[in-house]
């Protein structure tokens, strides 16, 4: 299957690279929120951030300061976003591993506003937080 990021990775494909380490490259997204928004990823190809080994995330972490510092000092953008989106319900349109890197001005235009939801009672909120800690002693005793 042709993956666009791993066609940039292997020169296969033109980006505006801006930054590469042993396992990650950052380049100019071509669909930016504003200009100078860019794309962190992987240089191996993992679909989520889930499959990453922790030697990529390191990496991909310091990568992503690097680069977040760079567009600050670049552009003195009122803000920024750091963003990755895991699976279709969640946006994700390229599946390869990536963190988006976008610089924000007031009034630029993008909104993001959730739909928040509350728990019904304290005890709601406990039985959802019992299940994730549940599942994250599971992992940590297995050795995950």
């Amino acid at each position: 299957m042709s993956c666009v990021f791993c066609d940039i990775i292997e020169k296969k494909a033109a980006a505006e690279v801006l930054y590469e380490s042993e396992r990650s490259l950052a380049f100019l997204d071509v669909k930016p929120i504003n200009f100078g928004h860019a794309l962190v990823v992987s240089k191996e190809h993992y679909s989520d951030f889930l499959e990453l080994p922790d030697s990529t995330v390191e990496d991909l972490t310091e990568t992503l300061r690097i680069v977040a510092r760079a567009i600050v000092d670049a552009f003195h953008p009122a803000g920024f976003n750091i963003f990755n989106n895991n699976g279709a319900a969640a946006g994700q349109s390229v599946f390869h591993f990536h963190f988006h890197v976008a610089p924000r001005y007031k009034h630029d235009g993008l909104i993001i506003r959730p739909h928040v939801r509350v728990y019904e009672s304290p005890e709601q909120m406990a039985e959802y937080a019992n299940q994730i800690r549940n599942e994250i002693n599971l992992k940590v005793k297995s050795g995950e």
